[in-house]
């Protein structure tokens, strides 16, 4: 996918970059940079889009985006409103496999973890049980200086090494070089389009002029570089939504969700949301409540 290339500012005596943000919303763009990075979301909650994929984010959640993995933390629509006094707060942990530190990856007694960062370079989702061990060592980098930085860098690869289940990587799609900084505003300015209106009437030529494209081009170039239909993308955005709203276990209705998410009606709501997620909107709470111990 083509995107915005950023540029991480690392100092010329450093190899491990800890970053902390306390920000109105998360940066605005879908970007990639050379850089793998951990981040602990602090404080904020949203949609993360990665590569192809999106997922729900929210407080106390960790993720690892793999190098050069296109990604956009996206802020939810209460941050951009006016007036609005919610901040995001992060910690996050760059570093670049290829670059400064791959001498330290090429020795011997490294070969596993190296391998666990190629392996995992579409990224993933830190499981929750880790997350109090990983957080805590990503502090401990934060603070930390010289050698003893570069001791709690090889802690944190060697907790995340430890993790005994594989887990889902957060996209299907490769890597792909030929990165231009026109088509990477393009791609961005469409996925935030649609993420500021997804709970409203988005027609294919509305999302087509934003992208300066003929509704016809612009069918061929998404899916081509996201690998959905506009329609499959826009009702993944929409049921995204919903699960989070579903789990917030503040909601007043199921069919008061469906509205709220863009669905003109129950009954495509719940067949939409079924044939992404595998269950019934009713079916997806109760699961979520079993998980998580709420009776």
């Amino acid at each position: 996918m083509k995107v915005l290339q950023f540029t991480i500012p690392v100092a010329h005596d450093k190899s491990i970059i800890a970053q902390h943000d306390e920000l109105p919303h998360f940066y605005p763009h879908f970007h990639r940079h050379k850089e793998a990075q951990v981040t602990w979301i602090q404080a904020g909650e949203g949609t993360l889009i990665a590569g192809n994929n999106m997922h729900a984010f929210k407080e106390g959640e960790i993720y690892l985006i793999g190098a050069d993995q296109p990604h956009l933390f996206k802020s939810s629509p209460q941050y951009f409103q006016p007036g609005n006094k919610k901040r995001i707060k992060t910690l996050t942990i760059f570093f670049d496999p290829n670059g400064g530190l791959s001498s330290l990856f090429d020795l011997p007694e490294m070969k596993a973890l190296k391998g666990f960062i190629q392996q995992h370079n579409q990224g993933f989702k830190l499981p929750a049980e880790y997350v109090e061990n990983v957080s805590r060592t990503m502090l401990a980098i934060q603070s930390a200086a010289g050698p003893d930085q570069m001791i709690q860098f090889l802690q944190l690869l060697k907790i995340l090494f430890s993790v005994k289940t594989k887990p889902e990587s957060l996209s299907a799609l490769g890597n792909s070089p030929g990165i231009t900084e026109s088509e990477g505003i393009r791609v961005s300015n469409i996925y935030n389009y649609i993420l500021q209106h997804y709970s409203e009437s988005v027609m294919l030529d509305d999302v087509a002029r934003e992208a300066c494209m003929t509704p016809q081009a612009f069918c061929r170039y998404f899916k081509k570089h996201t690998g959905h239909t506009f329609v499959s993308f826009l009702n993944g955005m929409r049921i995204n939504e919903a699960c989070k709203k579903l789990t917030d276990n503040k909601y007043e209705s199921i069919s008061v969700i469906a509205y709220q998410c863009g669905f003109t009606s129950l009954t495509n709501f719940n067949r939409v949301f079924k044939s992404i997620m595998g269950s019934s909107p009713r079916g997806y709470v109760n699961s979520y409540l079993n998980k998580v111990g709420v009776s």
